[in-house]
């Protein structure tokens, strides 16, 4: 390999660390990389510590010994995190969107990447420090958040399916009411998929009264999964008794007039703080 600039390592180790956030890399690697002394790669992760810091676009984070390294924390600012609901909350306002009895319509919205990206990142903000092994959601809209999320925290990410598929192999299944669709539903999931006594964090894209959320962590319950954090990208305000109390909402949904077509909308406040860490 050609010997790089400083400059030129700096930038190389920031792309690296940003493309693969939670992620322990050992200084070995880098020294080998770029064919450079220890003590040279450690000054280039300093410098790419201050710039990323600088500027609000992660942290960096060493740590010394045999199972040492560095690995870039996920982090968004809450200048970001509020500029990103903000706006999802303006496309959320659009009249076009009520579909009828407090329905609206986020298809577009739950699969744009840039959106469910910045999502992820404060999501994997608030959860980082919660020891979990997988990130989990049910099919289908809650996946490209999950999948971010799950990526941001380099963490599986397991899809719970309504229906079981004879390429999961052996599965449990549970039925559970759905608020939203107001009748019994069934749920299931690969025994493949998770390993008993680990803890998990639940990514839905919208609750109303908690059932598909309390589905999954009944289902989650029969492998001795602890859930150590959920969250959902929008909450609806009522009904006002969920079937889950513990739960971090992006958005929360108020009312929807159908006749005077006003939606409304805004961000949970509780997202705007200083750094999680």
């Amino acid at each position: 390999m050609l010997l790089m600039k400083r400059t030129e390592r700096v930038g190389a180790i920031i792309k690296i660390l940003s493309e693969n956030p939670n992620r322990l890399y050992s200084l070995g690697y880098f020294c080998d990389l770029f064919q450079s002394a220890k003590s040279s790669i450690s000054e280039d992760i300093q410098s790419a510590k201050s710039i990323l810091e600088g500027i609000d676009l992660g942290l960096i984070e060493t740590t010394a010994g045999a199972g040492g390294g560095v690995k870039l924390i996920p982090y968004i600012s809450d200048t970001e995190a509020e500029k990103t609901l903000n706006q999802l909350c303006e496309k959320l306002r659009d009249k076009n969107r009520i579909l009828g009895s407090g329905f609206l319509y986020t298809s577009d919205l739950m699969f744009d990447s840039n959106i469910t990206k910045r999502a992820g990142e404060i999501f994997a903000r608030r959860f980082i420090n919660l020891g979990a092994d997988y990130v989990v959601t049910i099919e289908t809209k809650g996946i490209p958040v999950a999948l971010m999320t799950a990526h941001m925290l380099n963490l599986p990410l397991v899809v719970i399916r309504r229906e079981s598929k004879i390429s999961e192999g052996s599965t449990v299944s549970i039925n559970y009411f759905s608020g939203s669709a107001e009748r019994i539903q069934k749920m299931s999931i690969s025994k493949r998929a998770v390993t008993p006594g680990s803890k998990a964090i639940i990514i839905d894209d919208f609750m109303r009264a908690g059932g598909s959320v309390k589905g999954v962590s009944d289902m989650l319950a029969e492998f001795d999964i602890e859930i150590v954090g959920t969250g959902v990208v929008i909450a609806s305000m009522e009904p006002q008794k969920k079937k889950i109390s513990d739960y971090f909402p992006l958005i929360y949904l108020g009312s929807v007039d159908e006749n005077e077509k006003s939606i409304e909308v805004f961000p949970n406040s509780l997202i705007f703080y200083k750094k999680n860490l």
